[in-house]
């Protein structure tokens, strides 16, 4: 996998607005990068799962999150850092225990190798990721738009299922991260990037495009008042 490669496909077909993030999950027996911002011990504060991923892809930070660094019981549930969680779906959050740290990264910027990748895009670009899932990439998963949780569905649903998946971004994504009205999340796994570069390059090779391409070459159909005068 080289991801200065992933970085200049997913630009060249995706063109994102925010930078592309690499994510990868430690366990407490791996040791973090030398150069990397933990929230308490750096910043001085707690912060959310999402607000990781925002600060890596709007200002392109390493953030590394322990159980002490972050403060959202969505985030918590997900990566398995409260020993007990309440019932619910057990495909969104990692057994506890499991990780000791989630590390988020912009890909262009990143020297491990990545658990997943994921991209805020719009729906269009959603479109082409679909697409290149879905023709090559690998497949694309079941979408699950609770609207809720959606820190679970990108740090444990993408790895769990060994798919790509398409978010709808949740309540705290947007409150607490950032996200705006247009964005929609899109992830994929580490067995599936290389699979997911070809098939936007094979896709792009066809005819689907992003920008859309838009059907202009045709004669328009002009209200009356724009007609040439037939004597003109």
């Amino acid at each position: 996998m080289d991801l200065k490669k992933v970085n200049e496909t997913l630009n060249t077909y995706i063109r994102p607005q925010t930078f592309p993030i690499a994510v990868k999950l430690f366990t407490a027996q791996e040791a973090l990068p030398s150069r990397v911002k933990v929230p308490v011990r750096d910043l001085g504060y707690p912060i959310a799962l999402c607000q990781a991923w925002a600060l890596s892809r709007r200002h392109g930070m390493v953030v590394a999150v322990g159980k002490e660094d972050q403060c959202c019981i969505g985030g918590h549930v997900a990566m398995g850092f409260m020993d007990n969680p309440t019932a619910g779906d057990a495909s969104n959050r990692h057994e506890p225990g499991t990780y000791a740290y989630m590390l988020s990264a912009p890909i262009d910027r990143t020297d491990f190798e990545p658990a997943l990748i994921a991209l805020y895009v719009n729906s269009a670009q959603a479109m082409r990721l679909a697409q290149a899932a879905t023709n090559g990439g690998g497949g694309i998963g079941p979408t699950f738009a609770t609207g809720m949780g959606s820190c679970g569905d990108m740090v444990a649903r993408t790895v769990k299922t060994d798919l790509s998946q398409f978010i709808l971004p949740s309540g705290g994504n947007r409150v607490f991260a950032s996200t705006q009205d247009d964005e929609l999340i899109f992830t994929i796994p580490k067995s599936k990037i290389d699979l997911m570069m070809k098939a936007l390059a094979d896709t792009h090779a066809i005819g689907f495009r992003y920008p859309v391409l838009a059907d202009v070459r045709h004669r328009p159909n002009l209200p009356p008042f724009l007609e040439i005068p037939k004597n003109a």
